[in-house]
């Protein structure tokens, strides 16, 4: 009998075991996408291709908020960041970049949060990095159809300061 029991706490112990790192492993996956998602971000954003950029948002109820303004919806969203930016021909090469580091991402099932430094680098007249603005994001992310999107993402300028 206590051989049994002995055997049955065994895998009972693997059992849940394998849940756990089978949810670890998720949230791992979980963040990994997010983050390709906010560096896809970067990419669009600084291609000037904001048909993609605004595809990374959730479609109906995705917002961006920031020094530009507002907006909701892809449409709004690709709208606002044409008009105020301007779109790019194909053939772009960009002349400025975001860099982004320190990204904390936390999964809660199909919806996540994270916070990411940003900064703004240019060429200089010496055709030398020159750093420009550093500020954070403020993220809210959903999972549908096993793909993550922006719900809402908000951009702030830390420096110089507002």
């Amino acid at each position: 009998m206590i051989c049994l029991l002995a055997v049955f706490s065994a895998g009972t112990a693997t059992a849940q075991n394998q849940a756990g790192l089978a949810e670890r492993i998720a949230a791992l996956e979980a963040r990994e996408q997010i983050r390709e998602l906010i560096y896809a971000y970067g990419s669009a954003l600084d291609h000037r291709d904001f048909v993609a950029f605004s595809e990374l948002f959730e479609e109906q109820r995705g917002t961006w908020v920031g020094g530009f303004g507002s907006a909701t919806g892809r449409d709004a969203i690709y709208q606002m960041m044409d008009e105020s930016i301007g779109h790019a021909d194909p053939a772009f090469e960009p002349t400025s970049h975001h860099v982004f580091s320190n990204v904390q991402i936390e999964v809660d099932g199909d919806t996540a949060e994270a916070t990411t430094k940003w900064t703004f680098v240019v060429s200089s007249e010496s055709d030398n990095p020159q750093w420009m603005f550093l500020g954070h994001y403020q993220d809210q992310f959903v999972r549908q159809n096993g793909r993550w999107y922006f719900l809402r993402r908000e951009a702030f300028t830390d420096i110089p300061t507002q």
